[in-house]
């Protein structure tokens, strides 16, 4: 039987990467799906699409350049769109494969754009959010400004449309350990921990 699966939403910058390593160290298996479509980005398959699309400027010594995607695609909308049509359906059958052999108690579908990509791999949906000016404070941090976290979030769902589906949401504006103590009632609450 498969493990029930959490999928993983929410705020850039709202705490998504620390609710996975908490919830890894509760006994879930956190499939990362950015993690994955960078696996996925590298595939010849998909290189030689990219190339077709975009030419050779975003393949580099052999890997495909993200920060030349990026830049592309935050700027175009249709191109975006024809990224996310090639990039979603590879993504989600890696995310099927992994999911259906593995043997944890649950599994952390970490996938910032789960809903954009019409994925339904997810038992429950969690939306992790926090203050708009804590989150720009993260982002900052990776070498993000205003504009760049601003064009990321306009290429996904709106945040009311994201929590109004969610199972729940949890605010991580507080302490670590609040955080987690937040995280662990929520899957005390569903019955998985």
């Amino acid at each position: 039987m498969t493990p029930p699966v959490l999928g993983l939403i929410g705020a850039i910058g709202g705490g998504k990467s620390t609710a996975a390593a908490h919830l890894a160290a509760r006994g879930g298996h956190v499939l990362d799906a950015d993690r994955i479509g960078h696996v996925v980005l590298d595939e010849p398959a998909i290189q030689a699409r990219l190339a077709a699309l975009w030419g050779g400027r975003v393949i580099v010594d052999g890997r495909t350049s993200r920060k030349a995607v990026s830049e592309i695609v935050f700027n175009d909308p249709a191109a975006r769109t024809s990224l996310e049509t090639l990039m979603f359906p590879a993504i989600e059958a890696r995310c099927r494969v992994e999911i259906a052999s593995s043997a944890a108690p649950f599994i952390v579908l970490d996938a910032a754009v789960m809903l954009e990509a019409g994925w339904t791999l997810y038992d429950k949906l969690l939306y992790i959010d926090a203050p708009y000016s804590i989150r720009l404070l993260r982002v900052q941090s990776r070498g993000w400004n205003a504009a760049d976290l601003a064009a990321r979030e306009a290429a996904q769902w709106p945040a009311e449309k994201k929590r109004s589906v969610a199972s729940a949401v949890i605010v991580n504006d507080g302490t670590r350990a609040q955080y987690q103590q937040s995280l662990d009632r929520q899957l005390a609450e569903w019955g998985w921990i």
